[in-house]
């Protein structure tokens, strides 16, 4: 077959019905928050109209995700796949919804009470799929199935379900089932495993360099459970395992796609890549070719593709050259209608967006909760000193949790007397050159110091979180005089380090969330919001 034959309109529509692009979850093109990932309107219409199967979403709120997706709908003459990353809800991604712990909370709770967080993980799920239906969408990218077993790892971290396969395989696979139970798809990812890595695939190209027996015993398990579990779709990790494929990241190797996935684990449903804008693909691979490769490989859904037409002509010249089988193809658009067949239909009216669950997000809350030292000991010696500083860390302080109306984290240390000193990559600097005394103490203000650190890994940072000198910052303020108490919201790893450097009488809490909701409970066990404040649900 010839380009521009009779049949090379239908080749494209089928090879446009598997990919997925990315766009804003607003609905005018100046909303766009990523204008160089997220097509501008006419772009978007147009490659919908030409068949493209496929939209992840970002951006907006919940209300206006329900418009957008109606939107996208009635732009395309087939159904599509919509999704989002919301692995800690949709209100992780839009506001207005249920904003939840980060997965690792409940990987932590599971060596406390296994039965309660496999109840929570299963109502996670749950949650996560009836609010994405509500807003239009029908495929979560969740759950993460990499073991975090490495606390250096700057992209998975809290959004594992585990630092063990056996309790990351559990939890994935009964947040599968509250999921998929309420009509949306389901995601493991990032095949095959990229817990135990140390940098970024949206940076680079990660290396995991264990052998296969290793790979069986610790990355494979929980890939295997979500499978069991009916999990819909399996999304590809962009990092090199030699000891699968020496020359090919996973998203583009055989030896891991069909052969690992497919034959060795039986795999029979939608394999996704994972976005092929990310540098580990990008910077050494074109739009064009890492489509091609991608499909080559096994995979049956092309993501964000660096340019969607030039990944479209260049699979469509690849099976006109006979490098591509046009039934490999019509396989994996099989499979797609496979998978949307299963999906409940949208909401009636996309005016009635995913409302919160607020007892859901208060119970994981309250579960996954730490505190130790002197119970309200904040509250009090607050009252006694009559004033002092709320010394609160960031990552930036113009994009924080901070930035809510009800941000406990400043309010309830204000109505103490406590004056906020905000401190975030984008702030000036409180550090000093000293490795014994980092902080400039002149530059806080007088009185006692609540300490609270929001940190946790994030993508696109490089890093696994906070790198400050906050060990020896605490024991300063300890030697000072001045340390009244400590909060850590988000990564359980820079908590279990400071906890030791505390004496046992002072107050400090954890919480892995980072939401309004999460600061409340935190300071009201410490002494600063009134009791039943942040709620008392057990479940």
């Amino acid at each position: 077959m010839r380009a521009g034959g009779p049949d090379d309109g239908q080749l494209r529509r089928l090879i446009a019905s598997l990919v997925v692009v990315r766009a804003s979850g607003t609905l005018a093109d100046h909303q766009r928050s990523y204008p160089q990932w997220e097509l501008p309107n006419r772009s978007l219409q147009e490659l919908l109209g030409q068949g493209v199967g496929g939209v992840i979403l970002l951006g907006g709120t919940a209300t206006e995700l329900a418009l957008r997706t109606r939107q996208l709908r009635s732009w395309s003459t087939a159904p599509l796949l919509l999704c989002a990353d919301v692995e800690e809800g949709v209100g992780q991604r839009f506001e207005g919804a249920s904003w939840l712990v980060p997965p690792l909370a409940l990987g932590r709770l599971y060596g406390r009470d296994r039965e309660q967080a496999l109840r929570l993980a299963e109502r996670y799920g749950a949650c996560c799929g009836r609010e994405a239906r509500a807003v239009g969408l029908n495929w979560v990218l969740g759950p993460v199935c990499d073991v975090n077993n490495n606390p250096a790892n700057p992209v998975i971290n809290v959004r594992a379900w585990g630092e063990e396969p056996a309790v990351a395989g559990a939890l994935a696979a009964a947040f599968v089932r509250g999921l998929q139970a309420t009509g949306v798809l389901g995601c493991a990812k990032h095949f095959p495993g990229h817990g135990d890595t140390c940098s970024d695939s949206h940076l680079e190209l990660p290396l995991l360099p264990h052998s296969r027996p290793r790979l069986d015993q610790v990355e494979l398990p929980p890939f295997r459970q979500a499978i069991a579990a009916g999990v819909s779709a399996v999304m590809t990790a962009h990092l090199l395992l030699p000891a699968l494929d020496p020359d090919r990241p996973a998203t583009l190797s055989p030896a891991v796609l069909d052969q690992l996935l497919r034959r060795e684990l039986g795999f029979e449903g939608l394999v996704v890549t994972d976005a092929l804008v990310m540098e580990a693909i990008a910077a050494h691979t074109g739009a064009g070719e890492a489509a091609v490769q991608a499909l080559e490989a096994g995979a049956d859904l092309v993501l964000m593709p660096a340019d969607a037409l030039e990944a479209i002509t260049a699979i469509a010249a690849a099976v006109e050259s006979g490098r591509l089988q046009r039934s490999r193809l019509e396989a994996s658009a099989q499979r797609r209608q496979q998978a949307l067949a299963r999906c409940a239909p949208p909401a009636a009216d996309p005016l009635q967006a995913a409302a919160a669950d607020p007892v859901l997000a208060q119970a994981l809350i309250t579960a996954t909760l730490e505190v130790s030292g002197q119970a309200g000991g904040l509250g009090r010696f607050a009252q006694a000193a009559s004033g002092g500083v709320n010394l609160v860390r960031v990552d930036q302080a113009l994009q924080s949790p901070l930035q809510a109306t009800d941000a406990q984290a400043l309010t309830l240390p204000g109505a103490a007397g406590l004056a906020p000193c905000l401190v975030g990559t984008d702030t000036p600097s409180i550090w000093t050159a000293s490795s014994d005394e980092p902080l400039a103490l002149e530059r806080l203000g007088p009185g006692p110091v609540l300490l609270q650190l929001f940190v946790r890994g994030n993508p696109f940072r490089g890093r696994a979180g906070c790198t400050e000198p906050w060990p020896a910052a605490i024991r300063q303020l300890l030697a000072a005089g001045r340390l009244a108490g400590l909060a850590v919201y988000g990564s359980p790893y820079l908590w279990d380090a400071l906890r030791a450097e505390l004496p046992a009488s002072l107050p400090a809490a954890y919480s892995p969330g980072q939401m309004p909701a999460a600061q409340a409970a935190v300071l009201t066990a410490l002494g600063l919001g009134e009791q039943g404040q942040a709620g008392d649900f057990t479940d």
